[in-house]
């Protein structure tokens, strides 16, 4: 077995240990609303909002995200398509995910890598907001290995994006 192999055979034990930790109506109902919250409209919503009622903050958050996602995405959209890894409920025979994912492949994590984008943001301009800003990174990561549509891996490697995204998008906000 090579080293990708054993990669993957471990990505896929970690993503049905995520699967036994439940599948209640309340879990998978949660994790739906959890994940849609990493579609990426609201945070568009609260960036134009902060943009219009915060004068202190609010247009500098808006304009260093528009840098960070600018570069998040053709990123994102990049690996996706080069990597072309199946996601589980493609790839994992008698596995049905609990939603239907927008596109075949899964790695990077596009909800993870949005999600801790914003929350980088969030960090930099709202440092009251670092740690719900994380926490709510995290949990849009973790419902979308819980949904089916992720391996545990993609979310870290979204995360991972993210995090760089961010960083890079804010550093060039400041040399502007």
């Amino acid at each position: 077995m090579n080293h990708l192999q054993k990669f993957n055979a471990f990505d896929t034990r970690a993503f049905h240990w995520c699967q036994g930790l439940g599948h209640s109506l309340p879990l998978i109902t949660g994790s739906r609303w959890i994940s849609r919250l990493g579609d990426g409209g609201v945070y568009l919503l609260l960036g134009v909002g902060l943009a219009l009622w915060d004068d202190q903050d609010g247009e500098a958050f808006m304009l260093a995200g528009l840098l960070a996602y600018a570069i998040e995405l053709p990123v994102y959209l990049l690996l996706k398509n080069t990597i072309r890894r199946d996601r589980p409920c493609h790839r994992l025979q008698g596995f049905e995910a609990a939603i239907e994912p927008s596109d075949r492949f899964s790695f990077p994590s596009g909800h993870a890598a949005g999600a801790f984008v914003f929350a980088m943001l969030l960090a930099e301009f709202y440092p009251v907001l670092l740690l719900p800003g994380f926490v709510l990174a995290c949990l849009v990561g973790a419902s979308r290995v819980m949904l089916g549509v992720h391996y545990p891996t993609d979310i870290a490697a979204g995360a991972v994006l993210g995090l760089s995204a961010g960083l890079v998008g804010l550093g060039l906000w400041e040399w502007l």
